[in-house]
């Protein structure tokens, strides 16, 4: 769909959007290579994490010279534009707005200037202090140049301890690359290894793309420089792991490894969990593409059920600036998905999906379903049902737009229309992790906060969703 104004957007049904990541952050140090480019491709892997604009800071030692856009990163930046960034230092970022409007001005990298120079700053998280700004990441750099600091990285360890919330960070002045993660660690951030320089980024995918080395994962409360001197550390407060639950079952690419563990990996075996606990007597599972298609394999070695495609998804949705009718906007999830009525017909189905949000899509697809002839559709859910907003840099719904919120799983069953519905447990998918629950954040599940959100602000949250949706649902 086309935005009002005139901006694209993935979205079929704005009202269904599915939850996503804040932002992509990519920074790379490395004399004698192209960066922007680096950072460029960088971005290209990061892209699923932010798809609103993206940007690339890059300084050649004198100057930081910023160049952003609204849209998709290969939208933003053409060989023109990568080949006017030079220098040896850059900081790329892909963004989603939780916090902030959808507008250039918010588009990141920011920059400030600084008594020594100039700051370029990439975030990803949301912050929950209520600092005055436009958005987190204004606020970030405004305390990052403000005076009183013989260097940034003296500013920065000053400024980290006041800030609450989530923030991965990847920042730089004219001579140095920073990275940054919060006490909690809610978002990922690692550090990789160039031949003959450095790599910080959201996903270890995309190191990948750029030939680095994986090294490990930023700490988190810790503070990292990157220079010619090589890399160092600091420690601004003591780490409190929570890293985010979700990135497991969505927001990472499956090719990323996080604490150790590949996102694919967790995904088949959630799947064969699932298989466990929600049990089918079925002759086909399919998954809805392509995030179910993980648990949708792991369901299917552990039933013995064979695995099979039956939907079909386009690969070029969002990538038209053509608005849909009325009537394809009614019946939206076929520009996304279509079935294979051969394979689909008089068979009774398990469809394996990651997650449900509101639970339009996932009526939509039992309908479809059926239409195509079958006899049944089984429908297993590869996370626990999502009954809380997240404030650490998920853009979900609010609480009274998520239907878990207000609804038992026999309800959702009912609204969907399926046959049966099942959710895997929290303890099930926290244990196929392999990450101790007390390092894990979990709130969307079971709504408990590692940093405590006042009452009113959850109570903000449910009021907004009831206003944009004429009332919560029940």
């Amino acid at each position: 769909m086309v935005k009002p104004d005139g901006r694209l957007t993935g979205d079929l049904d704005p009202g269904d959007r599915p939850p996503r990541d804040a932002c992509g952050v990519f920074g790379v140090w490395s004399e004698g290579e192209d960066v922007a480019k680096l950072a460029y491709y960088g971005l290209y892997a990061l892209q699923h994490r932010g798809q609103e604009s993206a940007g690339i800071a890059v300084s050649d030692g004198a100057r930081i010279v910023v160049y952003k856009d609204m849209g998709l990163v290969a939208q933003v930046f053409d060989e023109r534009v990568l080949s006017s960034l030079h220098g040896h230092i850059a900081v790329g970022h892909c963004r989603y707005s939780t916090s902030g409007s959808s507008v250039w001005e918010n588009a990141q990298p920011t920059f400030r200037p600084t008594p020594a120079g100039g700051v370029a700053l990439g975030h990803n998280g949301n912050l929950i202090n209520g600092l005055a700004g436009t958005s987190d990441t204004d606020v970030l750099t405004a305390l990052f140049a403000g005076p009183g600091h013989d260097s940034l990285a003296d500013a920065a360890l000053a400024a980290l301890p006041q800030v609450r919330g989530a923030y991965s960070l990847v920042f730089a002045d004219e001579r140095t690359l920073y990275a940054a993660r919060d006490p909690h660690g809610f978002r990922p951030l690692v550090l990789g290894r160039l031949t003959a320089g450095w790599v910080v980024a959201s996903e270890t995918a995309a190191l990948d793309i750029v030939g680095a080395r994986f090294v490990r994962e930023v700490e988190p409360g810790e503070l990292i420089t990157i220079d010619a001197g090589g890399v160092t550390s600091a420690t601004f407060a003591p780490a409190q792991p929570r890293g985010c639950l979700f990135e497991y079952v969505y927001l990472a690419r499956p090719d990323t490894t996080i604490a150790g563990r590949g996102v694919q990996a967790v995904r088949v075996e959630v799947g064969r969990r699932l298989a466990g606990e929600h049990p089918a007597e079925a002759d086909l599972v399919i998954p809805v593409p392509e995030s179910g298609t993980p648990a949708a394999i792991g369901y299917a070695q552990a039933s013995g059920i064979p695995y099979g495609q039956g939907l079909v998804k386009n690969s070029y949705v969002g990538r038209t600036f053509i608005q849909p009718s009325q009537t394809i906007r009614e019946r939206g999830i076929r520009l996304k998905l279509n079935p294979l009525r051969d394979v689909i017909a008089g068979k009774r189905i398990v469809v394996v999906d990651d997650s449900i949000v509101r639970g339009t899509t996932q009526r939509a697809i039992v309908a479809m379903l059926r239409e195509a002839g079958a006899a049944q559709v089984h429908v297993r859910i590869s996370s626990p049902p999502v009954q809380w907003p997240c404030f650490y840099g998920i853009d979900f719904a609010t609480r009274a737009e998520l239907i878990a919120g207000g609804h038992e799983v026999e309800q959702i069953r009912e609204s969907i229309g399926a046959d049966s519905l099942g959710f895997v447990s929290l303890a099930a998918l926290t244990e196929a992790s392999t990450v101790p629950a007390d390092r894990l954040c979990r709130a969307c599940f079971d709504g408990k906060y590692p940093i405590p959100v006042a009452e009113a602000e959850r109570g903000k949250h449910v009021l907004e969703g009831a206003a944009a949706s004429g009332g919560a649902r029940r």
